[in-house]
């Protein structure tokens, strides 16, 4: 990182009385979604904003991928498509992944927001929500092919095809479901729940489908239906599990220095005195912690980065912050307010997620609100 710039973000941090700053390149975010685009075309490229855009920040990042062209975004709860509706024009479509809680149907109508239908319950409501309010609604059926989590069941497929056949007042826009193994493209769940899902198409024929998630773009052709539905890939994450990560970095994050110090051999560091100095060794207190979307399981394991020399994390991971061994830097590099690299260059969320013993996602979406955010 530049010095200057590095000067520049250590004031305005301390002067926010920030942890760190949270650095997301929408340029970057773009051009993910642009290479999605083109690997799927002619298939429409919709994107996966929930948990706030993944943490990232929802309204930002719908705006941006709304100027690349996007028009479908998928959200998991309802309030999510609430916050998100008036951020985007109204030729964009809100999908709302987990259907409705009974109530919400009379405000989602009026929003314009879609359901995404997954159990005879749901269905119900909203087809009585359209007969209530005298008009045909839109909505998704979501299918089960076999992650057990969401979509309608083998055995409630027979009483959703009939009520379709006796005709409704719900216009069905496309059928999905959602692989499970994806990441993996070598798992032969893939091609059961392909295989499921085709059966489900001929039984519910007629209709346009929607299958890949941002693992399924990497699978081929037969498994992108009509509109793909990108998530992690978007923002950075790896698609796939092994080989190289395609997309490019979208986040990086900075933590600021709390504290520095010189402890000699024996010295108890953190929470149940878990690490004990074998060696006279200099320390860094970061100010960010589990609250903050480090795992406490970095303790011992994961790292921060300093001019490309990585800084092991020793003893626990607290609440509120971390304590790291900068005992491979010059006296003084580090100071009260400095900042060092927890992800960047030198550390992809892959990493930080295989320290941690967890997952990209969990690491992007558990990033703290005390960081200032900033958009480039």
């Amino acid at each position: 990182m530049d010095s200057d710039i590095l000067v520049s973000r250590t004031q305005a941090t301390t002067a926010q009385g920030a942890a760190g700053y949270l650095t997301i390149d929408l340029a970057a975010l773009g051009r993910n979604y642009q290479k999605l685009t083109s690997m799927l075309a002619p298939v429409r490229a919709g994107a996966v904003v929930k948990a706030d855009a993944y943490g990232l920040g929802a309204e930002r990042v719908a705006a941006t991928l709304y100027g690349e062209g996007c028009r479908h975004f998928f959200v998991a709860q309802f309030v999510e498509a609430v916050r998100l509706r008036p951020a985007l024009a109204r030729d964009a479509q809100i999908f709302v992944l987990n259907g409705l809680q009974p109530g919400n149907e009379i405000g989602c109508a009026e929003m314009g927001i879609v359901p995404v239908l997954n159990s005879l319950a749901q269905w119900r409501q909203w087809s009585a929500t359209a007969r209530i309010l005298k008009r045909c609604l839109p909505a998704v059926l979501q299918f089960d092919t076999g992650m057990s989590r969401l979509g309608f069941p083998q055995e409630e497929r027979a009483e959703l095809a009939a009520a379709l056949r006796d005709g409704t007042n719900v216009e069905i826009l496309f059928i999905m479901s959602h692989l499970a193994s994806a990441d993996d493209i070598e798992s032969e769940q893939n091609g059961e729940q392909f295989a499921e899902m085709s059966s489900i198409a001929d039984e519910f024929p007629g209709f346009d489908i929607s299958f890949a998630n941002s693992g399924g773009v990497f699978l081929g052709d037969a498994y992108h239906g009509v509109l793909a539905r990108s998530g992690i890939a978007l923002y950075g994450g790896a698609p796939n599990t092994g080989g190289r990560n395609p997309m490019e970095p979208v986040v990086s994050l900075d933590v600021a220095v709390v504290q520095t110090r010189t402890v000699p051999a024996g010295t108890k560091i953190g929470y149940g005195g878990a690490h004990v100095t074998q060696r006279q060794m200099r320390l860094a207190t970061i100010a960010a912690g589990y609250a903050d979307g480090l795992p406490r399981s970095l303790g011992d394991l994961g790292a921060a980065y300093f001019n490309g020399i990585r800084l092991p994390i020793v003893g626990r991971v607290s609440m509120d912050s971390a304590t790291v061994d900068i005992s491979a830097l010059p006296e003084g590099a580090l100071t009260l307010g400095s900042l060092v690299e927890v992800l960047g260059p030198n550390q992809t969320l892959e990493a930080v997620a295989r320290d941690a013993g967890t997952i990209s996602y969990e690491i992007l979406t558990r990033l703290g609100d005390r960081y200032h955010k900033q958009y480039c």
